[in-house]
């Protein structure tokens, strides 16, 4: 089962290393991992995906607690939330097929950013289902090139994060404060 983590961490040089490295040291392939900042700029947040059982999204959220600039890890598999990815999609066109192209990308509700004599780059955000099947019907004219960023998820509501997960040191959070980070 493909398990969804956020990671607050704190802003600092090797921090991302780290993590990666407790991942490779337990034999887990990350699906997907994107790292930002937050509205905190000592704080960044990373969006982890990795296929793994109960037991085994148990283990690494305790892992991840035991790494230093760690400050905050919730699994948010089974919480409603938004989850989005962002792809960049180079596709052969000729003049001909450019118009069937163009209509296929507004069906998706993609936009084209780049115009080439020979291809079309097209970018289009959405879950990975939506981008998956614009890949599959664009597939025929020719991808040249596919970048994807990997996806961010949120919480759905008023609830962030912070609102309910447990910190490091195994409080309740309170909801509508302002989250306590202990290292």
């Amino acid at each position: 089962m493909l398990n969804t983590f956020v990671v607050y961490v704190e802003n600092k040089p090797g921090v991302l290393t780290r993590v990666a490295s407790l991942f490779r040291r337990r034999a887990f392939n990350i699906d997907s991992l994107t790292v930002g900042r937050t509205e905190k700029p000592e704080v960044s947040r990373m969006t982890i995906t990795v296929d793994a059982d109960r037991d085994q999204a148990r283990r690494i959220e305790a892992n991840l607690y035991k790494l230093v600039n760690v400050l905050l890890v919730e699994n948010i598999t089974n919480q409603p939330s938004i989850v989005r990815d962002l792809a960049m999609i180079k596709v052969a066109a000729t003049h001909e097929a450019r118009s069937h192209v163009l209509e296929l990308a507004s069906v998706f509700r993609a936009r084209v950013v780049d115009v080439a004599p020979e291809s079309l780059t097209i970018e289009i955000t959405g879950a990975e289902d939506k981008i998956d099947g614009l890949l599959d019907v664009l597939r025929p004219y020719g991808v040249l090139e596919m970048v994807r960023t990997g996806i961010v998820a949120m919480r759905r509501g008023k609830s962030s994060s912070g609102d309910s997960a447990t910190s490091r040191n195994g409080d309740q959070a309170a909801s509508g404060e302002d989250v306590a980070y202990s290292v």
